[in-house]
């Protein structure tokens, strides 16, 4: 029994002092699990890249501001998030490219045919491409508007937002679906 207590100490001893030599790499395809060398083989070649880090947190709030001011219609107090030229393409397939001061007539407009706007943000994540050396926030949110008849309409967005060496956004992509459908209650018996 001694022996057993004994051996056990060793084990618990060795394993609480030993240090955790696992090296952590970032999205770049290398395969920490096995050996620092060794390469995953993907199926497909990123087109853009296949090497992010953790971004700039401050590019998130940054958005985080914005929708703010998107749900409360005060748009222009997010001019200064904008780059000088901007790119925008949303997810109706329009493509906005030109200055900053169109983008947010144009997006003044759309947003005054709104009613009242309440997004429930779901999750955001910024990142770095490490070889392209640029700073990108995802968001997700589920976005609904009320008119001024009381017609609700809801959206799900996926966004993908560029910000440039200033710190400034200056391209977004869009992804949008319907929220599901919930079927209907089983009818009850009586």
């Amino acid at each position: 029994m001694r022996k057993t207590l004994f051996l056990l100490s060793i084990v618990a001893f060795t394993a609480c002092n030993s240090g955790n030599d696992t090296k952590v790499e970032s999205m770049s395809g290398k395969d920490s699990t096995n050996s620092a060398n060794s390469q995953i083989v993907y199926p497909y070649t990123a087109n853009y890249s296949s090497d992010f880090e953790m971004g700039d947190p401050k590019n998130a709030l940054t958005l985080l501001k914005l929708y703010k001011d998107w749900d409360n219609n005060t748009m222009n107090n997010s001019r200064d998030y904008f780059a000088d030229q901007d790119t925008m393409v949303f997810s109706n397939g329009i493509m906005f490219t030109g200055s900053r001061d169109s983008l947010f007539a144009m997006a003044n407009r759309e947003r005054g045919q709104m009613g009242n706007v309440v997004d429930s943000v779901h999750a955001w994540v910024p990142l770095k491409s490490k070889d392209k050396d640029e700073e990108w926030v995802l968001l997700w949110t589920r976005e609904i508007s009320t008119d001024a008849k009381g017609n609700k309409t809801a959206k799900e967005l996926q966004e993908t937002w560029r910000f440039d060496k200033n710190g400034k956004i200056n391209l977004v992509y869009q992804y949008e679906q319907q929220p599901p459908k919930m079927p209907p209650a089983p009818a009850t018996k009586k």
